[in-house]
């Protein structure tokens, strides 16, 4: 019963998340107005608001004008109900669970607004670089010396990375975006997290690269976004870093 009430939870907030991914890159104020359909602008009723259900009741379109409903609304909900049930497993109802849970609530918004619009709102990662560092004086998880290289550590890397890439193609090949998200990512997790969040997100990016270049035909210029793949690295570092780190050390002793 414990585990229906954080399910429950991450549902909600993963509505809200929807708001934040609809709104931020316009620039539109995430509190008012109240939620409307994107195609009538007609006020969604209270009922019509219930994360998953309303969609299912739906059939995924408005009550009022029928046009059809994105599948991301009820994705997205799911994500974050999962992310909250596997967090509260993780690290139970604790300030870390808290923490944790914010930290991959802004990684839903930034991996969604990437792929859609491919821009990561300074928004969302210059304040999360902050609280990162501010958390690491609250949790067991890193520490602040920790948590404050991550910081250098992973806003350098892709800095320095991003000025070699220029410099030798002459063109942009890492927006500022992804460098203030590794800086956040840092932030939360510690540097040891950085390291295993690029491995993993240039693997996951490089292999989904190809895939995408070979089946539109394109060449290696094909621009795609890498925070959704850094998010998912830093999600995978956050539950099993310790564990692929402790793998790797027994496995080159």
């Amino acid at each position: 019963m414990c585990y229906i009430v954080f399910i429950i939870f991450g549902a909600i907030v993963g509505s809200f998340l929807n708001v934040c991914i609809f709104r931020l890159p316009k620039e539109e104020s995430i509190i008012w107005p109240g939620s409307h359909c994107p195609h009538c602008k007609k006020p969604i009723r209270f009922y019509d608001n219930i994360p998953l259900i309303s969609y299912l009741l739906l059939r995924g379109k408005c009550r009022q004008c029928h046009g059809p409903i994105s599948l991301q609304y009820p994705l997205v909900e799911g994500i974050t109900a999962l992310s909250s049930l596997l967090l509260i497993m993780k690290f139970g109802f604790s300030l870390a669970y808290l923490i944790y849970f914010t930290f991959v609530a802004a990684l839903i918004v930034i991996t969604v607004i990437d792929l859609y619009h491919q821009i990561i709102p300074d928004v969302i990662s210059l304040p999360g670089i902050g609280v990162g560092l501010l958390a690491s004086l609250m949790v067991r998880q890193t520490t602040f010396s920790n948590s404050l290289i991550g910081i250098l550590c992973g806003g350098g890397s892709l800095f320095l990375i991003a000025t070699v890439y220029q410099w030798l193609f002459k063109r942009e090949g890492m927006g500022g975006g992804d460098v203030k998200l590794l800086a956040m990512i840092g932030a939360f997790l510690g540097w040891k997290a950085v390291i295993l969040t690029i491995l993993l997100g240039s693997l996951v990016g490089s292999i989904t690269g190809i895939i995408l270049m070979v089946s539109k035909g394109k060449d290696f210029k094909y621009a795609i976004p890498f925070g959704p793949f850094l998010s998912l690295g830093a999600v995978i570092a956050l539950f099993y870093g310790e564990s692929i780190i402790r793998w790797y050390l027994y496995m080159n002793r």
